[in-house]
C-alpha cells in the first residue's frame, strides 16, 4: 500500500498558522497538546481507549504508581505492611489528600474505587478474585485479606496501562462500570474543566492547588513526586497532520503526541523542536475480531485468516522503513519481554498465500456473510492499519464492510454485542501499550472469561486456566513454560491477530524541559 505524504501539506499550512497564539490564556502558565485522538470517552474504567487513559493521569491519582522500568513504587499510599504468609496487606494513605471537589480521600473512597474498576480490568479481576475481604477499617487504611498470596498486588493497583485504577469519591465508585460516572473529579494534579470541553476538538484541565505531591522519591514516569508546573493545560485535536504539524512548528502547539512518520524528517530538521520516543516498551498492535458474531465466531475461520496476515505490512503503514521504529515477527506476548516466545510463531513468520487463504477460509465455513470494520478516520495510526487490514480481507474474498467513522463514534460501537444489523461489528485495530502486554496479568486481550472480558469477548475456558497457573506459579522458568502454552493455544483459538510493535516518536518544544518517559504525562514538565 503506498503511504501518504504530508510534508508538503505541512509547509503550506505552516503559513497560514503563523499568527501569534490564541488568546484566551494571557498572562497564565499554559500547554497546548495535540493528542493521539479526540478524548471521546472520559471514564478510564468504561474504555481501553490510551487517550482516556492518558487523560485519566491528570485528573486522578492511583495508590501505586510504576516508574520507567515498571517498577511499582507507593503513591498515594505511604507505605503499606505484609503479614509474613502474604495473605494479608495493609495500605496507608498519606495525610492531607483531597479530591477536587474539597472532601478528603478517605479509605472507603479507595476500596470503592478498587471494587469498580476490578469488575472491568483483567489485573483487577485476577487481583479481587484471590481477595476474600477488602475493607476500609478506619479512614486512612484500607485493608486486603487475600485467599492466596498475590505479591503482585502494588503492580496491579499501579498499573499503567488501560485500564489505571482511578481512586474517585465513594459516590462516583458506586457507578456500575458499564455506565461512565457522572463528574470526573479526583485527587490528582490537573482539574478537569467540564464546561469547556468541544467534543472533537478541545480538552482542558486547570492545575489543582490542592494536590499534595509525594516528599520523597524520585519522578519517573507515574512515580515520585508529580509536580504540576503549569495552571492550564488544553488539549486540542487535530486530526489532520498538515494542520498539526504546521501549529507546532509555528508555536501555536507545544505538544505533539503522534507526528505522522512522513514528517518526522521535516521536524528533526527544526531546532527549535525535539523529537524522540518517549514510550521505549512501544505499542503492541493487533487486528481484533468479535468473537460473539459470524464470522468470527468460528475458530477455524479465524485460524484460517492468520495465513493472511503480513505484520510488516502494518508496521510500514504506520512506521516507514526505519526498522528501528518497528519489530515484526510478534507473537501474543511483547517481543524480548521475559514472558515472549516463538511457540507457534511460523503461522505468522511463514510464506504467506492469499489464495491459500481464500481457500482455507471457505473449507472452515466462511459463506461471504458481511464483515463489518469499524475504522476510526480521525485517529491516523489505526486508520493506516484498516486500510491495510481492508485490503488484506478484501484480497481472501471477505464480504467486507468497511465503515469509516470517527474515533468516538467506534468507541461507543465497540460496546455493543449486538448483531451487525443492531449496531454490531466484526473487527477492528488497535494498539496497547507494550507494558501491559508483557506477561498475562495486565494483557486484557488474553483474557479469555467471555462477556466480561474486553471488546472482542474472547471466551476460552482453558486459557482462563493458564493465566490462573501463572499467578501461582513458583518461578519465573514456569511461569515463561506456562506463557508459551498459552501463546501455543491463542495460534489455535485466536483471541486477536497480533500485528507488530512500534515505538512512536513524540515531537515537542525544545524549551519543554523535565519530559518523563512512559505515558504522555504532564506533571514535572515546564517551559524554561
Amino acid at each position: 500500500m503506498q503511504r501518504r505524504s504530508f510534508i508538503a501539506g505541512a509547509t503550506l499550512a505552516t503559513a497560514a498558522l503563523s499568527a501569534p497564539r490564541l488568546a484566551g490564556a494571557q498572562g497564565q502558565s499554559v500547554l497546548r497538546f495535540i493528542p493521539q485522538a479526540d478524548l471521546a470517552l472520559l471514564d478510564p474504567v468504561q474504555t481501553t481507549g490510551l487517550v482516556t487513559r492518558n487523560h485519566a493521569l491528570m485528573v486522578f491519582d492511583t495508590l501505586y504508581g510504576v516508574d520507567e522500568h515498571a517498577a511499582a513504587h507507593p503513591q498515594m499510599v505511604e507505605g503499606h505492611s505484609v503479614e509474613p504468609d502474604g495473605r494479608r496487606w495493609m495500605l496507608r494513605l498519606r495525610e492531607g489528600l483531597r479530591f477536587h471537589d474539597g472532601t478528603p480521600v478517605l479509605a472507603r473512597d479507595c476500596v470503592g474505587s478498587i471494587r469498580r474498576w476490578g469488575s472491568r480490568d483483567a489485573f483487577g479481576m485476577a487481583l479481587l478474585a484471590a481477595t476474600d475481604e477488602l475493607s476500609a477499617p478506619d479512614d486512612r487504611t484500607i485493608l486486603f485479606r487475600l485467599s492466596r498470596p498475590f505479591p503482585l498486588l502494588p503492580d496491579a493497583l499501579g498499573k499503567a496501562g488501560s485500564n489505571i485504577c482511578p481512586m474517585m469519591p465513594e459516590r462516583l465508585a458506586a457507578t456500575p462500570a458499564t455506565q461512565a460516572v457522572a463528574e470526573m473529579v479526583g485527587s490528582g494534579p490537573y482539574r478537569f474543566v467540564a464546561d469547556e470541553r468541544v467534543a472533537g476538538a478541545r480538552a482542558v484541565y486547570r492545575r489543582f492547588d490542592g494536590y499534595v505531591p509525594r516528599a520523597d522519591g524520585t519522578p519517573s514516569m507515574m512515580a515520585g513526586p508529580r509536580q504540576a508546573h503549569f495552571e492550564r493545560v488544553e488539549w486540542h485535536t487535530m486530526p489532520d497532520a498538515a494542520t498539526a504539524a504546521a501549529a507546532l512548528q509555528s508555536g501555536q502547539m507545544d505538544w505533539w503526541e503522534q507526528p505522522v512518520t512522513d514528517l518526522l524528517p521535516l521536524l528533526r530538521r527544526r531546532r527549535e523542536l525535539k523529537v524522540e520516543v518517549l514510550d521505549t516498551a512501544g505499542a503492541f498492535t493487533m487486528i481484533r475480531p468479535n468473537h460473539l458474531q459470524p464470522p468470527f465466531d468460528n475458530p477455524a475461520i479465524r485460524h484460517a485468516l492468520m495465513g493472511a496476515i503480513q505484520q510488516a505490512d502494518y508496521m510500514q503503514v504506520i512506521a516507514g522503513d526505519d526498522r528501528a521504529l518497528w519489530k515484526d515477527k510478534s507473537g501474543f506476548f511483547l517481543p524480548d519481554a521475559p514472558m515472549a516466545s516463538e511457540a507457534g510463531l511460523e503461522a505468522l513468520t511463514g510464506p504467506r498465500n492469499l489464495a491459500a487463504t481464500r481457500a482455507a477460509l471457505r473449507a472452515a465455513g466462511y459463506k461471504d456473510e458481511r464483515v463489518v470494520l469499524l475504522a476510526p478516520a480521525d485517529f491516523p495510526v489505526l486508520n493506516a492499519m484498516s486500510e491495510v487490514a481492508a485490503d488484506m480481507l478484501r484480497k481472501v474474498g471477505i464480504n467486507l464492510d468497511y465503515q469509516s467513522l470517527d474515533w468516538g463514534t467506534v468507541l461507543q460501537r465497540l460496546a455493543s454485542q449486538e448483531p451487525l444489523d443492531k449496531g454490531g461489528w466484526s473487527l477492528f485495530c488497535n494498539f496497547s501499550l507494550g507494558v501491559g502486554t508483557m506477561n498475562p496479568a495486565a494483557h486484557n486481550y488474553m483474557r479469555g472469561n467471555g462477556r466480561r472480558a474486553t471488546f472482542g469477548w474472547y471466551d476460552s475456558p482453558r486459557m482462563e486456566a493458564l493465566r490462573d497457573t501463572w499467578f501461582a506459579a513458583a518461578d519465573a522458568e514456569s511461569q515463561k513454560r506456562i506463557c508459551a502454552e498459552m501463546q501455543t493455544l491463542a495460534f489455535q483459538e485466536v483471541p486477536f491477530y497480533p500485528t507488530g510493535v512500534f515505538y512512536q516518536p513524540t515531537a515537542y518544544r525544545a524549551e519543554l524541559k523535565g519530559m518523563l518517559k512512559g505515558a504522555p504525562l504532564f506533571t514535572n514538565l515546564r517551559r524554561e
